[in-house]
């Protein structure tokens, strides 16, 4: 009886949940969507977006996207925080990876084909890549060069890129569920950085976080000095909380940006007490506190020639506008939410 041969049948490819928190995000969301739609994974696949209590339109267009596709899930997001909404969409989830998608974000067409075999590679428990910032206008531009190096956002790997291997945290990310599940999801109390937060628990029940430059994501900065301020307020103030809740997890780069802004506020104050004394006939020594902020800008005319350098004179103003706007921000905000003042403002600005 002749030998008779079977061709071995490759093994179905895991199922992949998208999960996007969105609030007032009608200028990005649709393109964020289409991103995903557009993936050239194979496997069976659903977009969950979160939606919060949005006021701008977002609602009507998440349920148009819904309409025209059946892959796409719409969930209620009565809170409206991000973390919230993550939880929402992972324990609707029907499939074992779940993919964390940002409204603000572009998925190039291999994320999840890349993600998912290097999650069967490393075993880890959760993978991502670099935000890779792109802007449109010349502040979007200059804000998006900021984020990319290290006098902005403090060089993770994540944004300036970097080798392949476990990490600290990622963007976004691509997790198992069962690896959510076992830390308890997102914590709903932390608003801005809950990504490092859960990382950080992944770590510690014997989990890995991989990083890996293969997976680049399209991320569109914030449009006005204005939104790029409360942007990096809000950040600085829960890497603040953060930092109070769990010091021995937080590295000295953080303190940074704070120790910054606190040495030039008390140069200010003492250059003016200097100006008082000259007023009143004294020699006016303190006049030398005023060193402490002029050093800071020449740091920030230095940062520009270096990194603005042949990008055009209108990127480079406003990255002189913009590396201060993210320093100062971020190092107020940090201050304030170190000092135990997260809720309270939170209550307030919403933030």
């Amino acid at each position: 009886m002749p030998e008779q041969h079977h061709e071995a049948t490759p093994s179905p490819l895991v199922g992949v949940s998208y999960v996007m928190p969105v609030l007032n995000e009608a200028s990005h969301v649709r393109a964020a969507v289409e991103s995903i739609l557009a993936q050239d994974y194979t496997g069976p696949v659903e977009v969950l977006i979160a939606l919060g209590p949005s006021i701008d339109g977002t609602a009507e267009l998440v349920a148009d996207l819904a309409a025209r596709d059946a892959r796409v899930r719409v969930l209620e997001n009565e809170v409206g925080s991000t973390p919230a909404g993550l939880n929402i969409g992972i324990r609707a989830a029907q499939y074992p990876v779940v993919v964390r998608v940002d409204a603000h974000s572009m998925l190039p067409a291999d994320y999840a084909r890349v993600a998912v075999g290097v999650l069967e590679r490393t075993g880890a428990d959760n993978v991502g890549g670099i935000m890779d910032a792109h802007g449109r206008t010349a502040f979007e531009r200059a804000v998006a060069l900021a984020y990319t190096t290290k006098v902005g956002l403090g060089g993770s790997a994540f944004h300036v890129g970097g080798v392949e291997g476990p990490a600290e945290t990622v963007y976004l990310g691509v997790f198992r569920r069962t690896a959510l599940e076992r830390v308890g999801l997102f914590d709903e109390t932390i608003k801005r950085g809950q990504d490092w937060e859960l990382n950080r628990r992944l770590r510690e029940t014997g989990g890995t976080v991989w990083f890996t430059p293969e997976l680049a994501v399209m991320y569109r900065p914030r449009s006005s000095v204005e939104r790029l301020a409360r942007q990096m307020f809000s950040t600085g103030l829960w890497r603040g909380e953060l930092a109070r809740r769990f010091p021995a997890a937080n590295g000295i780069r953080y303190f940074i940006p704070p120790l910054m802004v606190l040495g030039v506020t008390l140069g200010v104050l003492v250059g003016v007490a200097g100006i008082v004394q000259a007023a009143m006939g004294v020699a006016p020594w303190l006049l030398l506190g005023f060193a402490v902020p002029a050093v800071y800008l020449l740091f920030v005319v230095a940062a520009t020639l270096a990194y603005a350098r042949g990008r055009g004179a209108a990127v480079a103003g406003w990255f002189l506008v913009v590396l201060p706007c993210i320093h100062v921000s971020w190092g107020v905000g940090f201050v304030l939410g170190y000092l135990s003042l997260t809720s309270n403002i939170a209550k307030h600005t919403g933030r």
